[in-house]
């Protein structure tokens, strides 16, 4: 058995320009919104049609799984659907108001999409970008600075919220926040970042999609695995199923132990070219994810 988390803390350089992860990062503090973060609660979820309307947000894992979330969507539940995800981004990019840096531009900053597509969901897809990388973090690395880390991560977490339930209005969407998968280099990390994401749920009509859990060994949840037993789906679909002589399939490459595109990363972020069955089993789970509640929302 190869160690790629060895491979992954050599090639951490090359990775930074494709998402993010423990080590680093730049950023410009975004002022506070003008709205409360507490004022998504008091704003009535509007019904949602049997074909909702989702928006897709976040980071490289985002950007390579658009496509194939954005398939499992239309085909599964019939789904109007626009993606806008960036390289390297976290919660504060996403933020109106920003400072100059952002890596997302304002076209594209979470509240003025839900303003101008009135998405029933929004689903928000954060790494947690712990490197000096995202200019918006202004600096703040997990790896420096645990603490600080997670209350500007946390305070970015209920700005965004606000922003997005202020936008919608009488037509407040739902925001899917995607549970991560495990982080060989800090899995105690991502295991903070997924409680952070669950917490802000518990206090909003929001919720979460356990993506993570999906590419994560069974009785396992914070493991990281290169390989795991075939599913049955992947089984019946050959082309997910990457070593069927011994049942298992691939989820990351060798000489990329957080990216999930079994296709070499490129200078140029890119949705994935070649079928990832990590890929597939993350964009599944969203999927079931928006289908379990969308027939159960009503006014409220």
């Amino acid at each position: 058995m190869r160690k790629p988390w060895i491979v992954g803390v050599l090639l951490a350089g090359v990775l930074l320009g494709a998402c993010t992860d423990p080590a680093s990062g730049p950023e410009v503090t975004p002022p506070t919104p003008s709205v409360p973060s507490s004022t998504h609660r008091q704003v009535p979820v509007a019904p949602v049609n049997s074909a909702p309307a989702v928006l897709y947000l976040g980071d490289s894992l985002a950007v390579e799984s658009q496509n194939v979330l954005g398939r499992e969507l239309r085909n599964t539940l019939d789904a109007t659907y626009t993606s806008a995800p960036y390289s390297g981004t976290t919660p504060c990019d996403y933020l109106e108001g920003a400072k100059a840096g952002s890596l997302v531009p304002d076209a594209d900053k979470a509240a003025t999409l839900v303003r101008s597509l009135h998405p029933d969901y929004v689903v928000l897809q954060f790494w947690g970008n712990a490197w000096a990388y995202t200019p918006c973090m202004d600096g703040i690395t997990y790896a420096a600075d645990r603490e600080t880390y997670f209350a500007r991560y946390r305070a970015d977490v209920r700005k965004l919220t606000a922003q997005i339930a202020a936008a919608g209005g009488a037509q407040r969407p739902t925001i899917v926040w995607v549970l991560q998968g495990p982080d060989p280099i800090t899995p105690e990390r991502v295991q903070a970042v997924n409680a952070l994401y669950k917490a802000q749920t518990r206090s909003t009509r929001d919720t979460v999609a356990d993506a993570g859990k999906a590419v994560s060994p069974a009785g396992a949840r914070y493991t990281w695995a290169q390989y795991l037993p075939c599913t049955a789906y992947e089984r019946a679909h050959p082309d997910y199923c990457t070593q069927p002589g011994n049942g298992r399939t691939t989820l990351h490459r060798d000489d990329d132990y957080l990216h999930f595109c079994l296709a070499p990363t490129t200078s140029t972020p890119r949705p994935c070219p070649v079928r990832s069955p990590g890929i597939l089993r993350m964009a599944r789970e969203i999927t079931r994810a928006i289908g379990a509640r969308a027939p159960s929302r009503s006014a409220g």
